[in-house]
């Protein structure tokens, strides 16, 4: 686990959501000097810059997002420090054969960019995996946030919007749970496997601080806006439930690592 030296690239306390996920990362993660690690889905460094300090100039850490900007974004914070992390534009759902195998591969905030195939991709993460290494994951499992969807479903019924609750419920459907993830990490043989869910509480204030809430909005509100065809009437919906947050509060988001070892080759 931890125990390594105090890091100088601390994992931010001002990030209330990726750093959240980042620990309960860390808490799974067997870690030491030396090790070469894929960080997949790395956004603009959570963890990955500290993760490049633990194993220091003899290890290796490769950072890789979808997004172009984020990478720009890591590179500029990286700078010319950490010269044995690098950061590097990949979809992790088509990674290059010509990546190396790696003794760690983690992924924080990860599993929602594997849709549609989730499994396929996992799989092609534990291919570039080396016999004997470790997979750890953290995404919101199922059950985050299921105050606020019970308010929102009550409210599309009650407004008689019968089409946009059908694919309201399909969005839901597609929430992977931890369940899923014990069974996706058995599928493939790993060993050691632990998948963890932690609670973690969101605050926020009525009306637009809710609709803009920088952690509620991306990748999550707008999922309940792209049921709308007419985006008018999801404003509409919306600012009448962010007027109600005493009827879905407390907001708990569900944190889930799931970790698993490949198999040493004999």
């Amino acid at each position: 686990m931890l125990g390594i030296t105090m890091a100088r690239w601390l994992l931010p306390k001002q990030d209330p959501w990726s750093t959240p996920f980042a620990e309960t990362l860390l808490s799974q993660l067997s870690l030491a000097p030396g090790l070469h690690i894929l960080d997949v889905a790395s956004g603009h460094g959570i963890p990955a810059f500290y993760l490049a300090e633990q194993v220091g100039s003899t290890g290796r850490v490769l950072g890789i997002d979808l997004s172009a900007g984020q990478v720009a974004r890591a590179r500029a914070i990286q700078g010319t420090q950490l010269p044995w992390l690098s950061f590097a534009c990949h979809d992790v759902r088509t990674l290059p054969d010509e990546l190396p195998l790696f003794d760690r591969i983690t992924g924080n905030l990860s599993v929602m960019f594997f849709r549609p195939n989730r499994e396929e991709t996992l799989h092609g993460l534990i291919r570039h995996l080396r016999p004997g290494g470790q997979l750890v994951l953290t995404f919101p499992s199922l059950g985050t946030f299921d105050s606020l969807w019970q308010r929102v479903d009550r409210e599309l019924l009650r407004r008689g919007h019968s089409a946009e609750r059908e694919r309201f419920h399909v969005y839901l459907a597609e929430r992977p749970s931890a369940k899923d993830a014990r069974r996706w990490l058995s599928a493939f043989a790993m060993i050691g496997i632990a998948v963890i869910e932690q609670p973690l509480e969101v605050v926020s204030g009525p009306g637009r601080a809710f609709l803009n809430h920088p952690l509620l909005r991306g990748g999550f509100l707008d999922d309940v806006y792209e049921c709308f065809e007419d985006q008018r009437q999801a404003d509409d919906m919306m600012r009448a439930i962010s007027a109600d947050l005493a009827s879905f509060s407390p907001l708990i988001a569900l944190r889930c690592v799931m970790s698993g070892w490949k198999a040493a080759a004999h």
